[in-house]
C-alpha cells in the first residue's frame, strides 16, 4: 500500500515537475516571441520612416521642379505680353498719325469737290444753253439728233462688223482647210478600200434545174417548209441553173443560202429534214457571228469589249446601210479614227474604240422606235463602255450635244466612209426630197429670184434681185442659208451655197 502511495507521489510529482517546466519552456519561448516581433516591428518602423522621407523628398523636389517651371512659363509670357503691349502702342501711334493724315486729305477734297460742283455745274448751264442754240439752229430737238446719230453709228458699226467677220472667215479658212484636207486626204490615201453593193437579194447556183424540182417538192411543200423555217422569199423561175433568194435581212438571207447549200449537197430534202438543217445552220451561224466579232476585235486591237457587244459587232457583217457592209463601214470608220486621232495629239485606242462602235445601234435583236445613235449609245452604256465612247456613238448624227474630241472625229470618218463615190446609195424619194427641202429653204428669204440645187446637192446657187438685195445683203444671205442649212437639214459631205447678184441695164436704140 505505502508503496503503491509511494509510486502515485512520485509519478504526480514528476507530472507537476514536467509541467512547471514546460510551462517555464514556453514561458521563455513566448517571451522570446515578443522580442523577436517588437525588433520587427521596430525595423518595419524605421524602414516605413525612410520611405516616407524619400517619397516627401522626391515630391519637394518635384514640387519645386514645377514651381520653377510655372514661373519660367509665367516670365515668358509676361515678356511675350510686354512686347505685344509695346506693339500695339506703336500700331496706335501709327493709325493715329494715319487718321491725322486721312482728316487731313478729306478736307482737301472736300475742298476741291465743292469747287468741282460748282465748275460742273456751270458746264451743264453752258451746254444746255449750247443745245438750246443749236436746236434753234437746226431745227431738231436734242432727242432727234441723238436718235440720228445712233442710227448712223449703228449702220456704221454693223457695216464694219461685216467686213470685219468676213476678213476673218477667210483668213480662218486659208488655214484651217489646208490642215483639214491634209489630214482628211492622209487618212483617206492610208485607209483605201474596195466597195460593194449589196442588194437585197441572193442568188444560189445549182448544177441543172433538176434539183429545182426536188427543191420544191410534192404540191411546193418542201419550199414552203423552207420559207416558213427561214422567213425568206425563195423564187424558181425559168433562170437557168439559179434560184433567187429575196429578203431585206442578209442574216436571213445567209440562213437560207447555207441551209439549202446543205440540203442540195445531202440530197435529202423533205420538210423534217429542212427544218433540222436550217436548226443547225442558225446555231452555226450564231458561232461565226460571235468568232466574226471576236477576230475584228483582235485585229483593230480592241480589247476588253463585252462578249455581247463583239456579238453584236459580227451580225454587222450580214447588215448594210444604203447597201454598204455596215461592218466593212465601221472597221474602215475605227480606221480613219486612229489615224486622225494619231495625227491630232488624241487617245487612239479610244477613238478606234468609238468609231467601231458608232453604229452599233444598226444590230439590235429588238429595234425599239429610237434613233440608231441614241440606241447604241444607251447599249453601250450598258455593257460598260466609257463616257468618251458613249459621247461619240450618241452625237454622230447630232442626236445630242458633243462635248468630247472625240465626237467630231467619228462623225467626219462617218461621212467619209459614207461619202466616198460606190460606197453607197440613196432611195431615189428621198434623195428627191432632200434636193427640194434645199431648194425651198433657199426660196424663203425675201429677195431671191430662184435657186437651183446642183451636183446631186453638194451646192446651191441662189440668184437674187439685184434691186432688192445689196452686195453687202448677198454676203449675210449666203452665210444665213449655210448656217440654216448646218442646224436643219441632213446631208451628206458639205453643201457650197453661192449667191448670184447681177445687175443688167438694158437700152434699146430706134
Amino acid at each position: 500500500m505505502e508503496i503503491i502511495i509511494g509510486l502515485l507521489v512520485g509519478l504526480v510529482g514528476g507530472g507537476v515537475g514536467t509541467f512547471l517546466f514546460q510551462q517555464t519552456a514556453l514561458k521563455n519561448k513566448s517571451q522570446k516571441i515578443v522580442k523577436d516581433a517588437e525588433l520587427e516591428a521596430e525595423n518595419i518602423k524605421k524602414e516605413r520612416i525612410l520611405q516616407a522621407k524619400e517619397k516627401y523628398l522626391k515630391l519637394k523636389e518635384e514640387h519645386e521642379s514645377a514651381s520653377k517651371e510655372r514661373e519660367r512659363k509665367m516670365q515668358s509670357n509676361e515678356d511675350r505680353l510686354k512686347a505685344k503691349e509695346k506693339t500695339l502702342t506703336q500700331k496706335l501711334e501709327e493709325i493715329s498719325r494715319k487718321e491725322k493724315d486721312i482728316e487731313k486729305v478729306q478736307s482737301e477734297f472736300e475742298t476741291k469737290h465743292t469747287a468741282l460742283d460748282i465748275r460742273t455745274q456751270e458746264l451743264d448751264k453752258m451746254q444746255q444753253k449750247q443745245v438750246a442754240e443749236l436746236s434753234k439752229i437746226s431745227g431738231l430737238s436734242a432727242e432727234d439728233a441723238k436718235n440720228q446719230l445712233m442710227e448712223a453709228l449703228k449702220d456704221e458699226a454693223r457695216t464694219g462688223a461685216m467686213a470685219t467677220i468676213k476678213e476673218i472667215t477667210e483668213e480662218a479658212k486659208l488655214n484651217a482647210n489646208k490642215e483639214a484636207r491634209k489630214i482628211v486626204i492622209q487618212s483617206i490615201q492610208r485607209v483605201a478600200t474596195e466597195q460593194a453593193i449589196e442588194n437585197a437579194v441572193s442568188v444560189f447556183n445549182i448544177e441543172s434545174d433538176e434539183v429545182k424540182g426536188r427543191i420544191i417538192g410534192r404540191e411546193g411543200r418542201n419550199i414552203r417548209a423552207l420559207e416558213a423555217a427561214t422567213g425568206v422569199e425563195i423564187i424558181v423561175d425559168d433562170t437557168p441553173e439559179a434560184i433567187i433568194l429575196s429578203c431585206f435581212d442578209p442574216v436571213r438571207r445567209e440562213i437560207a443560202r447555207l441551209s439549202l447549200h446543205q440540203l442540195v449537197s445531202d440530197g435529202r430534202i423533205h420538210p423534217a429534214r429542212i427544218e433540222e438543217v436550217v436548226a443547225k445552220t442558225k446555231r452555226q451561224l450564231d458561232e461565226e457571228i460571235a468568232e466574226t466579232g471576236k477576230r475584228t476585235c483582235i485585229d483593230l486591237g480592241i480589247h476588253g469589249l463585252h462578249p455581247e457587244l463583239m456579238r453584236m459587232i459580227g451580225r454587222m457583217k450580214y447588215r448594210s446601210s444604203y447597201g454598204q457592209n455596215l461592218l466593212q463601214h465601221s472597221r474602215e470608220v475605227a480606221n480613219l479614227c486612229a489615224i486622225m486621232a494619231a495625227e491630232l495629239g488624241l487617245n487612239v485606242k479610244l477613238a478606234k474604240r468609238a468609231g467601231l462602235l458608232h453604229d452599233i445601234g444598226k444590230v439590235p435583236d429588238e429595234e425599239p422606235e429610237l434613233p440608231h445613235a441614241i440606241l447604241g449609245m444607251k447599249i453601250a452604256e450598258k455593257f460598260g463602255e466609257k463616257g468618251d465612247v458613249l459621247n461619240a456613238i450618241g452625237a454622230h448624227h447630232d442626236e445630242i450635244e458633243m462635248t468630247t474630241l472625240i465626237s467630231p472625229i467619228v462623225q467626219v470618218c462617218d461621212a467619209i466612209s459614207g461619202a466616198r463615190p460606190g460606197a453607197r446609195r440613196e432611195i431615189v424619194e428621198a434623195y428627191i426630197k432632200r434636193i427640194k427641202e434645199l431648194e425651198n429653204l433657199a426660196l424663203s428669204y425675201d429677195g431671191v429670184q430662184s435657186a437651183y440645187a446642183i451636183q446631186a446637192g453638194r451646192e446651191l446657187r441662189v440668184l437674187v434681185e439685184a434691186e432688192k438685195v445689196s452686195d453687202q445683203r448677198s454676203e449675210e444671205l449666203s452665210f444665213t442659208i449655210s448656217q440654216r442649212i448646218q442646224t436643219e437639214m441632213t446631208y451628206p459631205g458639205q453643201v457650197k451655197v453661192t449667191v448670184i447678184r447681177e445687175k443688167r441695164a438694158v437700152n434699146y436704140a430706134k
